[in-house]
């Protein structure tokens, strides 16, 4: 009997996301009987709006159940340039826009069609869990470029530039940030925009948070006159509209990349759903009630949470402005065998019952991220069992 070969090496290249590690260990405690608090998942708590699920029931009632363009249909397609170009003020046609299945699946599209073997991408730190492996699947190089928890994790020009080399293919902005909530100001923005687009740099701009600003209006760096050439985005209608499960994201940029990524996703997964393309028209097009909704509430929640966390013993965090986490420093608290922030999160979870995700899945070792997209109960007797965690290890 033969073995079984290896499998691809290009396999090894990424790791389990560490946030979907997270949901399983807490899942598997739930499993067992245990009141786990997960702030581990950034998903929002809030149902999907009523009028979207109406969309996609009468979707399966009226049988828009084939399939349909690979790059999604041509009303959705208008219909996310439209949105775009009420929010921010850009441009994009039908033909610059591919429709993915979720955010994550548009930033892997990106990765595969722009980045070659060799070529380097530049990274703020902290970063979303998933940059590093797409662009490691690609046979690319990360170049990271770390900012400052003490001046809330802002991002500068200098910083991006300092980083760039003759190799640098793409510099990647995600604003409001996954995991920190950092939001990079405008004129930094703008710089960066100038250095990508006189060195011929792709810039790729992640916008899945950009509807959920605290105190300021949503802006995107594809709205800057000549952004077309140089700018790439990458959009989700989950955190939105509350639609993680539909999976339904989005890329804008020059038609030949959209085409580019049409061709990928015809050999990959086809079209999106077509019952949750339906869903997501009316997204677009309806009501946006639901997100000054959501909005209001995330403020709320993070307002308890950033209160809760600075009364620990030890314990260090920025006011988020944007998203929905706090990324709080707890390294007051490695002691007792605890040296790093895996460590921490396996510890709290298996006394505590509480899930997190270690801040090492984002590039710094010092922290943890809390999701607060979910209840204020569940916050409360979460930050209640973090509290006594940290109290019994800060001296």
């Amino acid at each position: 009997m033969q073995t079984l070969q290896a499998l691809a090496e290009r396999i090894s290249t990424i790791s389990v996301s560490s946030t979907m590690k997270v949901a399983a260990d807490a899942e598997k405690l739930r499993r067992g009987g245990v009141d786990v608090v997960d702030f581990g998942a950034g998903e929002p708590d809030f149902p999907t709006p009523d009028n979207i699920k109406r969309a996609g029931i009468d979707a399966i009632g009226h049988n828009f159940t084939k399939y349909t363009n690979a790059a999604g249909t041509l009303e959705l397609k208008q219909a996310m340039c439209d949105r775009h170009r009420v929010d921010y003020g850009t441009s994009y046609a039908a033909n610059e826009c591919v429709v993915t299945v979720g955010g994550k699946h548009a930033i892997f599209n990106l990765m595969q069609a722009l980045v070659e073997p060799g070529d380097e991408v530049v990274i703020p730190v902290p970063y979303w869990v998933t940059y590093k492996d797409v662009v490691n699947y690609a046979g690319g190089k990360c170049v990271f470029v770390d900012t400052d928890e003490n001046e809330g994790f802002d991002l500068r020009a200098s910083m991006i530039e300092r980083a760039l080399t003759p190799k640098t293919k793409m510099i990647l902005i995600n604003s409001p940030s996954n995991p920190s909530g950092a939001v990079f100001a405008w004129p930094e923005l703008e710089k960066i925009f100038a250095l990508a687009k006189d060195r011929g740099i792709w810039l790729l701009t992640d916008e899945c948070y950009h509807r959920f600003l605290y105190d300021s209006a949503p802006v995107s760096i594809a709205s800057l006159p000549g952004a077309k050439e140089t700018v790439v985005v990458a959009g989700s209608l989950s955190k939105t509209y509350a639609m993680t499960g539909w999976r339904i994201g989005f890329v804008l940029g020059p038609a030949a990349v959209a085409n580019g990524i049409t061709k990928l996703q015809s050999h990959s997964t086809s079209n999106p759903t077509s019952i949750a393309q339906k869903a997501a028209l009316e997204a677009l097009n309806g009501p946006q009630d639901s997100v000054k909704i959501m909005l209001a509430e995330y403020k709320i929640r993070r307002d308890y949470v950033i209160d809760r966390l600075r009364a620990m013993p030890g314990v260090k965090t920025q006011v988020p402005q944007g998203a929905f986490y706090a990324y709080p420093n707890v390294s007051a608290a490695y002691t007792g065998g605890i040296t790093n922030s895996l460590q921490f999160a396996e510890r709290l979870l298996a006394e505590e019952y509480v899930a997190v995700v270690p801040g090492e899945a984002f590039g710094t070792n010092e922290h943890i991220r809390i999701s607060y997209a979910t209840s204020m109960e569940e916050l409360k007797k979460g930050l209640d069992r973090l509290g006594s965690f940290v109290a019994a290890r800060v001296v």
